[in-house]
């Protein structure tokens, strides 16, 4: 398992509430895997982000935990989405996204982004 086998990045490191932020998934993991799972994390509160878009595709997507299957990114190794929240913070709340690479149900790869969101 190398150091980078799965980068996540985004476009910007703060967002305010319903604007949207583009992420990329990038794979390099040499070996099998089932799916990529991206989660995301907004501290202090139960409150999400939504997929908006996957690939280019437009989805309605909101739950704080996306499963993407192998098939589904096909040879491809990137993956390109767009989350939007409409979370409102006080002053700013931190965002914690975890990419991780899944085969046989056993997590063999992750990579965190942190960011925050502004009123």
């Amino acid at each position: 398992m190398g150091e980078n086998d799965i980068v996540i990045i985004f476009d910007k490191n703060e967002v305010k509430p319903k604007e949207e932020l583009n992420g990329i998934v990038k794979i390099t993991y040499p070996g099998r895997f089932d799916s990529i799972v991206i989660n995301s994390q907004i501290e202090n509160t139960s409150d999400i982000f939504t997929f908006i878009k996957l690939n280019g595709k437009k989805i309605d997507y909101s739950y704080a935990r996306m499963p993407i299957l192998k098939q589904d990114i096909k040879d491809v190794n990137e993956i390109k989405f767009t989350v939007t929240t409409k979370h409102v913070p006080q002053t700013l709340s931190n965002v914690k996204f975890r990419a991780s690479i899944i085969q046989e149900h056993k997590e063999v790869a992750d990579n965190v982004a942190f960011l925050r969101i502004v009123p």
